[in-house]
């Protein structure tokens, strides 16, 4: 009787741990992707057609049109499908009526006409790149509709009006498709992924901490870079929150705040940083108090339960004031002056790291904390900031012109009757695939998919359509490619070639009101479209190419000028400043690895810059203060920073000679403000300690002396 049972639960076991792993399996990254894109793919193609269903009932000529706008607006989560679905209807809307203005006030001078597009184009282009938000989307469709509508409306001026008219409809059919089976059909919200992205946010902040207390070098440098992406791919997210049918999304002065102070923590880790590492190796002064203080900051970091962290925090930063007040008192050595400078940043960091705890529980928590704007950080927060460069935008827009001019100029000159068709297909790729600095391999992925679905075009046409008698086994016979297209466009290497497969079939298929089978129209229509997409990478290439190189030393070039109106007092405010210098360094990180340059050294100089701009601009609101020959001393200073760092070719560094001038020029001011007696003269003293180390690293890292 006593084995039974374990005949019978031996197997029981066994499916048990089966069933485990099968469910481990199932949830594991890989499966969660493709479980993902699956779902995405079958929403889409039910959007898809249902827009097609809708666009037929009504009598539209060209419903294929919405299927096209179901899988250009469809995106992974329902917030970013309603935003994207909003702005390309509004862009759409905006490049009709440019197009029923244009076309036909033109249309008797061709090459005015072209003129007149090819600007329009590059005008809502520049707008696009200069605005680097969503809303970007919007320009980049005003520009691309009239490319679609304008060209080949040339040829036939008188219908252009209702040729926009029914575009406009058959592109708003294919938005509210795309938005409601998207919003209301096991809808993915966005709020979920940005709350998991914000807690690895401020984990990578924690270690960043931890790593600048503990003096890894190395370390720090990897988490900066780190932290630098997190907040630009956190702002990515947090763009699309608005339009999230979560219940609850987290406020936008909330978002502004926990930015502000994740945007500081990154130069003042490296401020610590610095400063410990002088102590090590000075050795002198009262350090007992501070290596302790450092100790405790350090395990309080580290702690990952931190039960009672607000009086934890409290006591820390009351501690770093008290040491920061008796280092300061009377700094006898050099070492207590830095002493007292490390303790205030401490205190700093501790408020910091504090307020990004409440911040980021609240949100997970789905409410607001009210206590999160403490006094640790800016009350009014500022967000993220982003680099706006109209030279560089400008260029990219006049390159787009010129690749079109110049496919107008082929069209115009051979008389080619598809050419209407084919510039209108460059003018989508000059407009939607300009936003990035190479161009031309981002077309060729779209050409890749473009092949594939002209091949799978043409078998649904002459092979598979002909024998389709009812919307149902049309909708049968799409699933396939459809469905799988979609998974593709759903993952992030293959999305651009399942666009260029996705965007493909609908047109060539002829999926109009009743089938046609034109092969020599499909045929014009395939040669058309890989002339367009074969010209757009070579115009491209040729004209809205950036050098990875020359992307580098702008972004460089720019944040030296900056650093010279700080020092002048003409940039912006120090929470602008910071979270402007920190979108460039996220800027450089693709372009690094585009290049093959040291990812290190270069990002090490933005941070470089953004400390001494960071101390400078300070220094310059408070000279103020500072009367007599130390006024005149500090104006003079920073007049020479703005010169060193303000007037400099792109990319070219402080020399050593410089750099050396200045440190002896803020030693010797620190040495006359220790004579005078006044209330600004701790603030005063540490702006200057802050200045030097921030110069200082750029003449270590340049092979020049140590901070020591």
């Amino acid at each position: 009787m006593t084995a039974m049972p374990t005949i019978h639960t031996r197997p029981a076991r066994t499916c048990a741990a089966v069933l485990r792993a099968g469910s481990s399996a199932l949830r594991t990254p890989a499966m969660t992707v493709d479980a993902d894109a699956i779902l995405f793919s079958a929403k889409s193609f039910a959007a898809a057609m249902l827009a097609y269903y809708v666009s037929l009932r009504i009598g539209l000529p060209k419903p294929f049109w919405a299927i096209v706008t179901v899988y250009i607006v469809s995106q992974t989560s329902a917030g970013a499908s309603l935003s994207r679905g909003v702005y390309r209807f509004a862009g759409t809307v905006v490049g009709a009526m440019a197009t029923v203005a244009i076309v036909p006030n033109f249309v008797n001078d061709p090459i005015a006409c072209s003129l007149v597009l090819a600007g329009w184009i590059g005008l809502c282009l520049f707008f696009s790149l200069l605005d680097r938000t969503p809303r970007a989307y919007a320009f980049v469709l005003a520009g691309y509709t009239a490319s679609l509508i304008g060209f080949p409306g040339v040829l036939d001026p008188g219908v252009v009006f209702d040729t926009a008219s029914l575009r406009v409809q058959e592109i708003s059919i294919g938005i509210l498709c795309a938005v409601l089976i998207h919003r209301y059909v096991l809808p993915k919200p966005m709020t979920g992924q940005f709350t998991g992205k914000l807690s690895a946010t401020l984990r990578d902040a924690r270690r960043l901490a931890g790593d600048a207390l503990a003096g890894t070098p190395e370390e720090n440098r990897r988490d900066r870079h780190q932290l630098a992406a997190d907040l630009l791919a956190l702002q990515g997210l947090a763009t699309h929150l608005p339009y999230d049918p979560s219940p609850v999304t987290p406020r936008r002065g909330t978002l502004h705040l926990i930015h502000d102070r994740l945007s500081r923590l990154l130069p003042l880790t490296a401020e610590v940083e610095d400063r410990i590492q002088f102590l090590r190796m000075d050795g002198g002064g009262r350090a007992d108090r501070l290596t302790a203080l450092v100790g405790e900051v350090r395990a309080w970091v580290e702690t990952d339960k931190r039960d009672g962290g607000e009086t934890a925090a409290a006591r820390l930063i009351a501690q770093a004031r008290a040491v920061q007040g008796s280092l300061g008192a009377d700094a006898a050595v050099p070492a207590d002056g830095v002493g007292a400078n490390l303790a205030g940043h401490l205190a700093e960091m501790i408020g910091l790291l504090q307020d990004c705890d409440r911040l980021g529980q609240g949100m997970s928590a789905g409410r607001p904390s009210r206590k999160a704007a403490s006094l640790h950080g800016p009350m009014r927060a500022k967000g993220y900031v982003y680099h706006r460069d109209p030279w560089m935008a400008a260029r990219a827009a006049l390159g787009a012109c010129a690749g079109i001019l110049g496919g107008c100029a082929f069209w115009i000159g051979s008389g080619w009757p598809e050419g209407g068709t084919a510039v209108s297909i460059l003018g989508v790729c000059c407009s939607l695939f300009g936003n990035v600095d190479a161009p031309a391999p981002v077309v060729v992925k779209y050409l890749v998919g473009s092949i594939y679905g002209v091949l799978v075009s043409l078998v649904y046409s002459f092979a598979i359509l002909p024998q389709v008698t009812g919307f149902t086994v049309l909708v049968a016979v799409l699933a396939p490619a459809f469905l799988f297209a979609g998974s593709l466009q759903a993952r992030p290497p293959t999305a651009l070639m399942a666009m260029g497969i996705t965007l493909t079939i609908p047109i060539l298929s002829g999926l109009g009101t009743a089938y046609a089978g034109d092969f020599a129209g499909t045929l014009n229509m395939v040669i058309a479209l890989f002339f367009a997409v074969g010209f757009a990478a070579v115009s491209m290439s040729l004209f809205q190419t950036v050098p990875a190189d020359a992307a580098i030393n702008r972004l460089l070039h720019l944040s030296r000028r900056d650093v010279g109106r700080r020092a002048l007092g003409t940039a912006p405010n120090e929470a602008h400043w910071t979270s402007l210098m920190i979108d460039r360094t996220a800027l450089l990180l693709p372009r690094l690895r585009a290049s093959g340059k040291d990812h290190a050294d270069i990002l090490d100089d933005t941070l470089r810059h953004l400390r001494i701009g960071h101390a400078a601009g300070r220094l310059r609101t408070a000279v103020a203060q500072v009367d007599g020959e130390a006024g005149v001393a500090l104006n003079g200073l920073l007049s020479s920073i703005a010169a060193c760092f303000g007037t400099r070719g792109p990319a070219a560094p402080a020399d050593l000679d410089n750099l050396a001038e200045l440190d002896r020029r803020i030693g010797a001011l620190m040495a006359m403000l220790g004579t005078v007696a006044y209330g600004s003269r701790p603030r005063i003293g540490d702006l200057l300690i802050d200045l030097r180390f921030a110069l200082r690293s750029g003449r270590t890292a340049k092979g020049g002396a140590s901070p020591s």
